[in-house]
């Protein structure tokens, strides 16, 4: 593959994961966004949307040979709307370059040459080009212009090479951008889910409830909320509600009271105690639920737990659904998650729309209980996979190795991902700010141990794990991320 020799200023076709190339400008990024390490990268700005990201070189290809063939096989209306926005920023261009040459050329009539500053080529060691920027005036003159683009178009798109990699090529963007973002109402680049048309969002015209605002349920419901969404919450300690109360939520005294108001309510809390509590108890979800009201519980809990909130919620003419969620605060916040559902499928059908405002895509797996067993095995893998690297970097100090290095070596490896990279350096830098409450995959990792037993399975690996994860909540890490399964190492 030849090499492509890319620089500050150069239009772009732009590839982020699995999703279509998409048409952008490299820019110089803000003076406090680091390079991210690894493979040579370039900051890009995309065209249609207020997104930036850092893009892997072999996701990037130059804009105008490659034009023509990513129009024909990209119709999306958003698609065309970023390409129409990439011709007005050419006019314009093209603008000043007249008026540039005109000049000049004045200039030169008076026998004073005006010096042509070469465009500096970024290189993979160049550090120094991704720490000075541009100046405000710089940037603003090179920026595309924003658009109210709010999804971009999903799916695979055939016909273009580009080099796989089994890392996503969109890096985090600094928490400055990110709050640009969200005051300008736009979102992350990302697909929605497969029945989305055209990468739009229509929400439902359903009333929506949600119950629970830790983690995971804000980033969950300013989504909803950013997708025109009607959603009235209610939290335990109403305090956290006032945010989404600003953002146009209404509130709800109690869940019965929710239940009651709405149409479809979700719930999210932290434990199987939690969610019984939240339908059984007082002022509960089951004292407002009447035929055809929808519960959705999102909450990782025990597959017993579920079949008991079926039974009660479906007892009373209610409708039900387990939709837990995969992912974390981060890719809750960014609508990135992955929603594991089972149940009442029709249930499932009217929360398309949430569903692909709060994350990128959605499974349906059957009767109720079945997304409860698969989401306990698949965070029974990632807190065994999160200690065995916790482990792992403490061996590699223990005998005298550097950890930077071994993390440097482990994201140029099979296992490179955005999770190893971002838990390794939190640990390095001393960073345990929750984004996965440690109690929270310890609960999980026990709950999966039991499901183990309860069918004679084995599971002596996550048994392994889920005692140093207790050795952990010992120190007093409960409430720290579950990277914080690295300090019961060290004491």
């Amino acid at each position: 593959m030849a090499t492509v020799h890319l620089r500050i200023g150069d239009l772009v076709w732009g590839k982020l994961g699995r999703y279509p190339p998409w048409p952008g400008k490299i820019v110089s990024p803000p003076k406090d966004l680091k390079k991210p390490r690894g493979k040579k990268c370039f900051f890009v700005k995309f065209f249609g949307t207020e997104d930036h990201a850092w893009i892997k070189v072999e996701q990037l290809k130059p804009y105008h040979p490659h034009k023509e063939e990513m129009i024909k096989i990209n119709k999306g209306k958003r698609f065309q709307q970023a390409v129409d926005a990439v011709e007005e920023y050419l006019k314009k261009a093209k603008g000043k370059e007249s008026a540039h040459v005109s000049d000049d050329k004045a200039k030169t009539d008076k026998g004073r040459k005006a010096p042509a500053k070469p465009m500096k080529i970024i290189e993979e060691d160049d550090e120094d080009a991704f720490k000075g920027g541009s100046s405000d005036k710089e940037q603003t003159d090179s920026d595309p212009e924003p658009s109210s683009v709010q999804r971009l178009v999903a799916g695979t798109v055939s016909g273009f090479k580009w080099e796989s990699s089994p890392a996503s090529s969109m890096e985090p963007i600094s928490k400055r951008l990110k709050i640009i973002e969200e005051d300008t109402g736009s979102t992350s680049i990302q697909a929605a889910d497969s029945t989305a048309v055209n990468g739009s969002i229509t929400p439902t015209d359903k009333r929506i409830g949600f119950l629970g605002l830790g983690l995971m349920g804000s980033g969950i419901v300013s989504n909803l909320l950013k997708m025109g969404h009607v959603v009235t919450v209610w939290n335990r300690t109403a305090e956290k509600c006032d945010l989404f109360i600003q953002e146009g939520a209404r509130l709800g005294r109690t869940p019965a009271e929710v239940v009651s108001l709405c149409d479809i309510t979700f719930s999210c809390v932290s434990d199987p105690r939690a969610a019984r509590d939240l339908v059984l108890g007082p002022s509960g979800v089951l004292q407002g639920i009447r035929p055809g009201k929808c519960y959705v519980e999102m909450s990782t809990v025990d597959p017993e737990t579920i079949t008991e909130l079926s039974q009660v919620i479906t007892s009373r003419g209610g409708r039900f659904l387990e939709a837990p969620v995969s992912g974390s605060q981060q890719l809750s916040n960014e609508g990135m998650l992955v929603i594991v559902a089972a149940g009442d499928r029709s249930v499932y059908e009217d929360c398309s729309s949430c569903f692909q405002a709060m994350g990128k895509s959605s499974f349906f797996l059957g009767e109720a209980g079945n997304a409860a067993r698969m989401m306990l095995v698949l965070n029974m893998v990632q807190g065994s996979f999160m200690a065995t690297i916790a482990e792992g970097l403490t061996l590699a100090q223990a005998t005298g190795q550097s950890q930077q290095t071994f993390l440097d070596i482990l994201c140029q490896g099979q296992m490179a991902s955005t999770f190893v990279d971002q838990k390794c350096q939190n640990i390095l830098q001393g960073n345990f700010k929750p984004d996965y409450y440690l109690k929270h995959i310890q609960k999980d990792l026990r709950l999966a141990i039991s499901m183990g037993d309860s069918v004679n399975h084995p599971t002596p690996m996550a048994a392994a794990a889920n005692e140093v994860y207790k050795r952990a909540k010992a120190l007093d890490q409960s409430d720290n991320d579950m990277s914080a399964v690295y300090r019961a190492y060290i004491h």
